[in-house]
């Protein structure tokens, strides 16, 4: 009871004390903001503007101003009575610790829920959510120093800097329900019925329902409403199937696309949570979490600088200016969500989240467009595009034909009797023949046009996206999908990617000893001293020791969390001393460029300034004159040298990747600690070595079989790393990348070396390269290019910032999910996500598996296409009529373009793909091997099916209606045998793997129950007759034998030469078209001809 009622006692100490001290900041306050009224903001400097605030204050009260005195001191009893009262309450619910002032009063945002609801802070109305939202956005240093400065902000928000907001989930809820969410409002995604509207755009479907609508009005004036409506109905409702079955698959497609959008903007996120370094997802941040920044990192919230080095923000995404901007703690302390760190690293406090920020208010008015046209759909376009214009070429010439056969006399009706008689056929008869003519033409161009091939492109990526998930592989574009399965060749990192990225210190070198024992025994103290500071203090990794004395919980990189793993438990590194007994002057953080980092601290205990350089061993060597021994005496380097860097070259053909350890004590001269302008560089010469880590990192377990895998598909593997050749070689050994029993100089090629080639002689050697060491960012842009340039489809893998251009260039840029920054996520096509070699491999399998089920329906499409086109044609000219109505082809365009499409583009890659070459750049859409499939099952298809039309009522002793269903049933039949032929285009046993695929069956089932229910019940609606069990077994003998033709049509040889090629292609056949025709019927060609041209 002591003790609680001494605590009420300093509490309301604290809050008399809070309220003079916010008396006092609200003063400087109002100081301010008459200043910024007369407009004298930015004219004078930070300590004279607080000068004239304070004079213009007393001036007004020496004006008579007494109404802001009284003002000022209502709000000092009322912020007094606030604190006494709150803090009263808050002692009686224990959650909160006491604090002793703050000067800001932060008000909920009026955009979320539950606004009313205290959130256990003190706070003084004197400025809201909306001023501390617009201090940060209008960079408002004088605001920022009124208030406090940063830590004035950071105490008013209850944020301690140095162990962050409490992680428990009241606090953290309450922090998000007053300052809301870190999320942005976004537009409504659409809904079905825009899919169905944007589907009735389709020009050949207005037309449809046009004739639909007129058909059903000749109809029931002619035959009632009873029986009248059939034909037009049956079309509209054939429409209406078309149009919804498309819509559905569009529309879960956007849904399968969203989902995928909100992985990828899940990014996670270093916060500081009770002294904790948590990950934790972007979504989460709350206003006063402290985030830690390093390079390549998105800003997730708006927020202030509290401490760092060398901070360079990109502020492009929201200014669209290209020029870093430095951050700091007193020029420009604040900090933009949705930028990036080009460069440093640091901590900020976050002040603004969500909507609150201009990140959130500018992505809520962007709509994300799911609607991406990939290369191949464009290929596809203009191949729908040019079959579209021989379709409505042969639809103008039937509906010519078919229009001069009727005005001639020359057809007849069911009753065998002549339709027209110029001058007695009544009006509506020839209104509803004229109809039924153009009907049946509007369908052949429906039929013709493949609106099928996007469709399934569509949904095979929209499937293998969802597949690929599973794999760890997310797709942020489309294009990827389709253009890996092309790819000649991978560029691979090594760290991480072909290497597990789990570091450890295996070997230490002292000098020339190395040291197997206990490190801290054997190493002078003075040696020690400096290998604590240039690891403890030159590092982007923190150590978190638990009061409980367990192990120390250490974050950072895979690389910094081994060397400080080693540090603490061989050196015997404590990091708290340290940081205590030495100040950080300036850093030069690590890059993949540099390929080392830097510090400049001093001394508190003697007031010394030192130099303490990491990096690649053969780097840091080059920037030493001496060397230390174990026993803290300095020696030359100049007769030692070459000892050291075979100590190098040993363990980088061990495995290990080397870090070296240099030091150089200056003067504050020689750093530049008075320079004005601040633009310090270390020392980076003259020093002295100090030691150097071997680190070992073993190969992923799958990795040497994925290579293997790509190399027995013709893809190329190339291995670009940062590490020395040594090393690189070593491990590309390991993987399989090179050959230990065969290996040329020429395979292997330093990144200076080949970047200093002539743009002739890296033209000549980039395709022998495997593996390059020691490599930039710039020289990994330099192979992309070169390999793009001798006609490669090339893969790139990148983490870093700087691989950022690399994989731009690349065809197909793939980011590392683990360790790879926010910008090389940006900036790549698909996101691997557990930084596995085998997930490029299995990205491969499916590309080449999307490539190839594409290719399949092209097959099966066009062999209906070609056949329905024939068919309709040559019954048209000769006959007069057409044997498939348009209520029959419209069912017809549903199998093949959605039935169809699902059934083709959901197939599982296989081991075969993985056997071919791979397509490149050059290789044809339809090839020699598609031709001559489809060309054999179509011809047979036209063959046949004329047959049954100009002799089935005699070979088959059946009625012209009943042929005319045998014909329906037939062709139907046939293209769900051809479905099964189009599983493999090479393969003769086309059944194989059927068992794993269950869609397919089940599409292929479905398609056999509803032509039954549309044969046998649906007559009316279809225009069909009942078939008996014979006629019923005649069509599926005729449309079985699709499957002995495709195995015996599988021996034909073919050239790898096209036989049609596209574009030509369509070219060839209309050619051909028109000259038929130009023998037949010289007016038809004529307007042949001129479709053509148009």
């Amino acid at each position: 009871m002591t003790e609680t009622s001494m605590r009420g006692s300093h509490n309301l100490d604290n809050a008399c004390n809070t309220s003079v001290h916010n008396f006092t900041g609200i003063t400087a306050s109002i100081g301010y903001y008459i200043n910024k009224e007369k407009g004298m903001r930015g004219s004078h400097n930070m300590d004279s503007a607080c000068n004239t605030s304070v004079h213009n204050f007393t001036a007004i009260i020496r004006a008579q101003k007494r109404w802001r005195i009284a003002i000022c001191s209502i709000r000092f009893m009322v912020s007094l009575g606030r604190e006494v009262v709150f803090k009263r309450n808050s002692h009686n619910s224990g959650i909160l610790k006491p604090h002793f002032f703050t000067t800001l009063d932060i008000e909920p945002s009026s955009s979320h829920p539950g606004e009313n609801e205290r959130v256990p802070c003190s706070f003084v109305p004197n400025m809201n959510q909306t001023a501390l939202t617009e201090m940060v956005k209008e960079k408002d240093l004088l605001a920022l120093r009124s208030f406090g400065g940063v830590q004035g902000i950071a105490t008013a928000l209850k944020t301690d800097p140095e162990k962050g907001i409490h992680s428990d989930d009241q606090e953290v809820g309450q922090r998000r329900q007053m300052f809301g969410a870190n999320t942005y409002h976004k537009p409504p995604p659409k809904g079905f019925l825009f899919f169905v509207v944007d589907a009735f755009k389709d020009t050949t479907i207005f037309i449809l329902l046009a004739c639909a609508a007129l058909s059903l009005g000749f109809g029931i004036k002619e035959h009632g409403a009873k029986e009248g409506w059939y034909e037009g109905g049956s079309i509209f409702i054939a429409v209406f199937l078309v149009v919804v079955v498309s819509a559905l698959s569009n529309f879960r497609q956007e849904r399968q696309f969203e989902k995928l959008s909100k992985l990828s903007k899940n990014i996670k996120v270093d916060v500081l949570r009770d002294t904790h370094r948590l990950k934790i997802s972007i979504f989460d941040i709350v206003v006063g979490d402290v985030v830690f920044l390093n390079i390549g990192d998105q800003v997730p919230a708006d927020g202030l600088f509290l401490d760092g080095h060398s901070l360079q923000i990109d502020e492009s995404s929201m200014t669209g200016e290209s020029d870093h901007v430095e951050v700091d703690s007193t020029e420009n302390p604040f900090l933009f969500s949705g930028s990036k760190v080009s460069d440093g690293y640091a901590r900020m406090l976050v002040t603004s989240v969500g909507m609150n920020t201009a990140w959130g208010e500018m992505m809520s008015s962007i709509t994300g467009d799911s609607s991406e046209i990939t290369p191949l759909q464009a290929r596809l376009n203009k191949l729908t595009s040019s079959i579209g214009k021989i379709g409505l070429a042969v639809a103008l010439l039937v509906l010519l034909v078919l229009l001069i056969r009727y005005f001639t006399g020359n057809t007849q009706d069911k009753n065998g009797k002549r339709e027209y008689y110029a001058g007695q056929t009544d009006l509506d008869d020839v209104f509803n023949a004229v109809l039924r003519i153009v009907s049946a033409a509007v369908t052949i161009v429906v039929v013709a046009i493949p609106e099928g091939l996007p469709l399934a492109v569509t949904l095979t990526l929209a499937y293998s996206m969802k597949r690929m998930m599973a794999d760890q592989a997310m797709v942020r574009k489309l294009s990827a999908c389709e253009t890996m399965g092309s790819a000649t060749i991978i560029c691979t990192d090594k760290t991480g990617t072909l290497t597990l990225n789990e570091m450890k210190v295996t070997k230490f070198w002292l000098g020339q000893e190395s040291i197997e024992e206990d490190s801290s025994t054997v190493i002078a103290p003075n040696v020690l001293t400096l290998f604590h500071q240039g690891v403890g203090l030159n590092t982007t990794g923190t150590i978190y020791k638990p009061a409980s004395g367990s192990e120390p919980e250490i974050s950072g990189s895979p690389t910094e969390k081994a060397i400080l793993s080693w540090a603490v438990s061989q050196l015997g590194m404590d990091t708290v001393k340290l940081k205590q007994g030495s100040a950080v002057l300036h850093v030069e953080t690590f890059n993949s460029e540099k390929k080392r980092s830097g510090v400049a601290i001093r001394k508190k205990s003697d007031n010394t300034v030192h130099v303490h350089w990491k990096g690649a061993a053969e780097l840091i060597l080059a920037m030493c004159s001496s060397y230390y021994e174990t026993s803290g005496i300095t020696k030359s380097l100049n007769k030692d040298r070459y000892k050291i860097e075979k100590i190098i070259q040993g363990m980088g053909a061990s495995s290990l990747r080397c870090i070296a350890f240099a030091h150089k004590q200056i003067s504050e001269e020689e750093m530049g600690c008075h320079d004005a302008e601040r633009t310090h560089r270390l020392r980076e010469n003259g020093l002295t070595w100090l030691g150097i880590v071997g680190l070992k990192d073993p190969c992923r377990p799958g990795v040497k079989k994925a290579v293997e895998t790509c190399r027995n598909a013709g893809v190329e593997v190339k291995m670009i790393t940062g590490d020395n050749v040594f090393t690189a070689k070593a491990i590309a050994t390991e993987c399989s990348i090179l050959d230990p029993n065969h290996q040329v100089n020429s395979e292997v090629v330093d990144g200076v070396e080949f970047r200093n080639y002539t743009h002739e002689e890296r033209m000549e050697k980039v395709e022998k390269i495997r593996v390059m060491a020691r490599s930039s960012p710039f020289d990994k842009l330099l192979m992309v290019q070169c390999l793009k340039q001798k006609g490669h489809v090339v893969a790139v893998t990148g983490d870093g910032t700087n691989d950022a251009p690399a994989l731009k260039e690349a065809d197909i840029g793939l980011s590392m999910g683990i360790q790879g920054t926010e910008v090389a996520k940006e900036s790549s096509d698909i996101i691997i996500l557990d930084d596995n070699f085998a997930s490029v491999a299995t990205v491969l399998r499916w590309g080449r598996c999307v490539y190839n089920n594409i290719q399949k329906f092209i097959q099966f499409q066009l062999t209906v296409n070609v056949a329905a086109l024939v068919i309709n044609f040559v019954a048209a000219v000769s006959a007069g009529e057409v044997p498939l109505t348009a209520v029959q082809l419209l069912w017809v365009n549903l199998i093949m373009d959605t039935l169809g499409a699902l059934a083709l583009a959901t197939e599982l890659p296989t081991d075969e793909l993985m056997q071919r070459s791979p397509v490149g750049r050059t290789e044809p859409l339809i090839t020699s091997i598609m031709w001559r499939n489809l060309l054999a099952q179509a011809l047979f298809q036209i063959s046949v099916l004329l047959t049954l039309q100009f002799k089935g009522e005699s070979l088959l002793n059946v009625r012209g209606e009943v042929k005319d269903t045998l014909i329906f049933n037939t062709f139907v039949l046939c293209q769900v045998f051809n479905e099964f032929n189009s599983r493999s285009m090479e393969k003769k046993n086309v059944f194989k793997g059927l068992h794993k695929n269950r869609l397919f069956i089940g599409i292929v089932g479905t398609t056999i129950i509803l032509q039954v229910v549309m044969v046998e019940f649906l007559n009316k609606f279809a225009d069909t007759e009942r078939l008996n069990g014979l006629q019923w077994g005649v069509c599926i003998a005729i449309a079985a034998v699709s499957w002995p033709l495709g195995w015996v049509v599988k021996f034909i040889p073919v050239s790898d030469k096209l036989f049609l090629n596209y574009p030509k292609s369509a070219k060839v056949i209309f050619l051909r078209i028109v000259r038929v025709f130009n023998r037949m019927k010289p007016s038809s060609s004529r307007l042949g001809i001129g479709c053509g041209k148009r």
